[in-house]
């Protein structure tokens, strides 16, 4: 198959995790102004993409797509479909590491195959603040970087975050003011595929008003950080579409943000992590314990480690519970869900924690 080169915004987006979070960031600004053709979803491996190359149309003013990488050679042969001009890497985290046979130096040279393999001339987006991101190969890169940050100096840095009851303000320099601008999605994880939403449109040309209203109009996907305000001011978070470590302490972190009462912890296990699962769900269990947390319950075999290494680190033994039936468990749930509680369930997809989102949401 011939490689499609568009002399149009060709955006790839990549990364570890908020990979389709900021797909789609992007593509509620570029609407504001263009037609573009954007992927469906997660739909981001070689089949889908050769799908796509299909569907390109020459009225489409941009192309905003989804890299997937699930082992090395993978971004190689997505770019020999679709070359991309302009290239986002999220964040270097450890999903689909067992793949790499557990090291994060074999995923950050897999995930750096996109930038040798974009257009060399085009521009590539960065997180300032990912350590693992300073790992990537960029020596021969001869486009433009641009990086975004928090912590760190950036061209695009964020400040004076605050936490909604449904999202995140932040403020930013544009175009010599500073905005304020809004996301309707908690965590300030999600502050940073922010961030690389507005560079990337920022730097196609897309004012602050068209920024902050593409922003705020964005639309959360099924099971990424949804918020549902239940009966007797019960919060449930549900962001159980996918987990690997990264992404269960940030949603952790989210947890402890948003809850006022009580706060419950509901996961599942962690697929895809091979000869890292053990230390991957140790990780969790240990960042777990230091956290604003007062409940844990675990669902499958490695969320079982989540508990143990929790309680290891000082987290009480009493709050934890373990269940490798779903009946079982929420039975156990159920029991625990008082007035004020907010809830956050959350683990890999084929673990289908999403049931457990159902149940929670019928509990009489």
């Amino acid at each position: 198959m011939q490689t499609l080169v568009l002399k149009r915004p060709v955006i790839a987006v990549a990364g570890s995790s908020g990979k389709t979070t900021t797909k789609e960031m992007i593509a509620s600004i570029l609407k504001r102004q263009w037609k573009i053709y954007k992927s469906i979803a997660n739909r981001n491996n070689r089949q889908h993409l050769s799908h796509h190359a299909k569907q390109i149309r020459p009225f489409h003013r941009a192309v905003v797509l989804e890299y997937g990488m699930s082992a090395p050679g993978h971004l190689r042969r997505s770019c020999k479909i679709i070359k991309p001009n302009m290239a986002v890497i999220t964040m270097i985290g450890t999903a689909h590491i067992g793949n790499m046979g557990g090291s994060v130096k074999k995923l950050i040279k897999a995930k750096s195959e996109l930038i040798a393999n974009m257009k060399q001339s085009g521009t590539l987006f960065l997180n300032n603040d990912d350590i693992q991101s300073k790992g990537l190969n960029t020596k021969k890169f001869t486009g433009k970087i641009v990086t975004v940050g928090i912590k760190n100096a950036a061209d695009y840095h964020a400040y004076n975050l605050r936490t909604g009851q449904q999202g995140m303000f932040f403020e930013i320099n544009l175009a010599g003011n500073s905005q304020e601008l809004y996301i309707p999605i908690l965590g300030i994880h999600n502050v940073y595929n922010a961030l690389l939403a507005v560079a990337v449109s920022d730097c196609l040309g897309f004012s602050s008003e068209q920024i902050r209203e593409g922003l705020k109009k964005y639309k959360k996907l099924h099971g990424r950080l949804r918020v549902f305000n239940l009966k007797n001011n019960v919060c449930l978070i549900d962001d159980t579409f996918n987990a690997n470590p990264n992404s269960v302490k940030t949603a952790i972190d989210v947890l402890g943000q948003k809850g006022a009462g009580k706060n419950i912890a509901i996961l599942g296990s962690m697929s895809e992590l091979g000869s890292y699962s053990q230390r991957g769900h140790k990780q969790v269990g240990r960042y777990l314990a230091d956290k604003n947390v007062d409940y844990l319950y675990t669902y499958g075999r490695g969320a079982k480690i989540i508990g143990k290494a929790a309680i290891a680190h000082g987290f009480p033994a009493v709050k934890v519970m373990h269940s490798s039936q779903r009946q079982v468990l929420h039975k156990k749930i159920k029991k625990n869900i008082e007035r004020g509680a907010t809830i956050l369930v959350k683990g890999s997809h084929n673990i289908m924690m999403n049931k457990t989102v159902k149940f929670i949401k019928n509990a009489k």
